[in-house]
């Protein structure tokens, strides 16, 4: 008895063990992916947030797809984008407000889960308040933004 349940212990431990190493690869040109580990996140110069391009080139003509992860208590000053952007927010709470006026008090929350489309030339501000927040972000470049604070 106990000789059996030593040998379907090894047997078990040994393909649970050696499964990753079976494991079928796929064809990169068909189905691609890059794993969370390989996501290659840079700061932005004014440090307020993290970017990592995950597809396309957002300074130019183009699809792209960038995700962003910002620090608790960093939010955007008024701005405009040339074209719709279109948000989901992956983790946290990403806080909006509209207008040429900046006032952190007036945003409103999109709790993890949420869809956002910031519109074309549409005037807002956004960030995150209390935790880190990360979004994921696509559209069509080049992704301008140009400032519209009233001051």
């Amino acid at each position: 008895m106990i000789t059996r349940v030593l040998q379907f212990f090894l047997t078990s431990l040994f393909v649970f063990v050696s499964a990753p190493l079976c494991a079928a690869d796929i064809n990169r040109e068909a189905v691609d992916f890059t794993p969370p580990s390989q996501i290659k996140w840079v700061k932005n110069p004014n440090g307020s947030n993290e970017q990592a391009i995950l597809f396309g080139d957002p300074g130019k003509p183009g699809p792209y797809v960038v995700r962003i992860k910002w620090y608790p208590g960093k939010m955007s000053r008024p701005h405009f984008h040339q074209h719709d952007r279109f948000f989901v927010v992956i983790s946290g709470t990403w806080w909006m407000g509209t207008g040429e006026v900046f006032d952190p008090g007036s945003t409103v929350p999109a709790p993890a889960g949420s869809y956002v489309i910031h519109y074309a030339k549409g005037i807002h501000y956004d960030g995150a308040k209390d935790e880190e927040t990360i979004i994921q972000v696509w559209g069509n470049g080049p992704g301008t933004s140009t400032p519209a604070e009233k001051k």
